[in-house]
């Protein structure tokens, strides 16, 4: 927790100073809004160690978190507990000092009568416009347990997709850096100590041996140019990605790819597919359902796509026929069972359906990646510690011949 020095206003103009304790900037912030005040100034009011910056960064509010929260909520709320006892308990249970002290913040909000949907709007660096969204919906139609419920579902998946993505990722990950460590002990250190012996006898060298000593000797003498260069193009990377441009390049890169492509595609279809059915269910309007789901993906270019179709929508075109033209993102299963969606007034159950499918289909996609990843990154590591390895035993073996 830091501690922030605050100039504000009452509402009857009244100037006051003092301390307010809080997690971060924003998180205080809020906490001076909900006391009607009108904030001048906030700065920290002792200077923060090295280090907190990473606590902050440990401290966030992962989708685990998240998701942990949107599971006891509906699990409470389905028990009949009171909202009042239900935010309480979700307090008490919550470890997450950045979650535990919007929940805080959220009960005050309740309390003073705002409604659960305007308490968590009021938190946006927690949750978005698609969650706030549900709820609203929830509390127009009093579904709350039950649309918890299925926001509790969506989020879990989105949360295991994530993991498992992460995890697939993790193997080939190790063996590339083990690779690199490998290289670089055989580079620096090996091949230095057996130059001069490859020198004395003037046998013939391989070309790979010869390769591998000149890029030795190339990287001792510039160093310090491939180090710079490295950070340079990794920070005009950075720069570049978290540009407007930069992150749809980055989003169009990842659903063009061949198979890492398809398998984003498809989770992505499930996603919109997911998030439009709880929506619809929810009584919100399809054109405000499109929208909102389209936010909840975090792809620019699906979000584009859907904002496009939503356009459609309100000028009474048909969603199947939108989504026709869309092939590209949209397969033309999708836009056929949503067609017979509208026509016999399923749209919910088909959106189900479609969710369903193409959830499978995405947990498939993962365990055929992990099996082909593995044994094709372990034999394309294997050629090159091979030729690392061959690039010395082939010389000592001609010196051996030679005496």
């Amino acid at each position: 927790m830091a501690k922030f020095k605050y100039t504000a206003r009452s509402q009857e103009g009244e100037l006051q100073t003092g301390f307010v304790e809080s997690a971060t900037r924003d998180l205080a912030t809020n906490i001076l809004i909900g006391h009607n005040l009108f904030v001048l100034t906030l700065e920290e009011a002792d200077r923060q160690p090295w280090y907190t910056g990473f606590i902050s960064w440990a401290n966030r509010v992962r989708p685990t978190d998240l998701m942990v929260f949107t599971r006891q909520f509906a699990t409470l709320l389905e028990s009949k507990v009171p909202l009042s006892d239900t935010i309480q308990s979700l307090y008490r249970q919550t470890t997450n000092p950045i979650l535990k002290e919007a929940i805080y913040e959220i009960a005050a909000d309740v309390n003073a009568g705002l409604s659960v949907s305007q308490a968590l709007e009021r938190q946006p660096h927690i949750f978005d416009n698609f969650y706030v969204s549900i709820v609203r919906s929830a509390e127009i139609t009093g579904t709350l347990h039950e649309v918890m419920g299925f926001l509790a579902d969506y989020v879990d998946r989105q949360v295991m997709w994530r993991t498992r993505i992460r995890n697939a990722l993790i193997y080939p990950s190790i063996l590339i850096v083990l690779f690199f460590v490998v290289a670089a002990i055989m580079l620096f250190t090996v091949f230095p100590q057996i130059e001069p012996i490859f020198q004395e006898t003037k046998i013939t060298l391989p070309f790979i041996t010869r390769l591998f000593l000149n890029a030795g000797h190339i990287f001792f003498a510039w160093w310090w140019a491939f180090l710079f260069g490295f950070v340079l193009v990794v920070l005009l990377i950075v720069d570049y990605a978290q540009s407007e441009e930069g992150k749809t390049f980055v989003n169009d890169v990842f659903i063009q790819i061949p198979v890492v492509g398809n398998l984003f595609k498809k989770m992505y279809v499930a996603q919109f597919a997911e998030s439009l059915r709880v929506l619809m269910k929810g009584a919100i309007p399809i054109t405000q359902a499109l929208e909102v789901a389209g936010h909840g993906i975090q792809n620019l270019i699906y979000r584009d796509v859907i904002s496009e179709i939503a356009e459609g929508v309100k000028q009474g075109e048909l969603l199947s026929a939108k989504l026709a033209e869309h092939e590209k993102y949209f397969p033309p299963l999708v836009n056929q069972m949503v067609a017979i969606g509208e026509s016999t007034g399923r749209l919910e159950e088909i959106l189900g359906r479609i969710s369903s499918f193409y959830g499978r289909e995405v947990n498939n996609l993962i365990d055929n990646l992990l099996e082909l990843i593995q044994p094709a990154l372990i034999a394309f590591i294997g050629i090159f510690v091979g030729l690392l390895f061959a690039s010395i035993l082939i010389p000592i073996y001609d010196l051996a011949k030679a005496f």
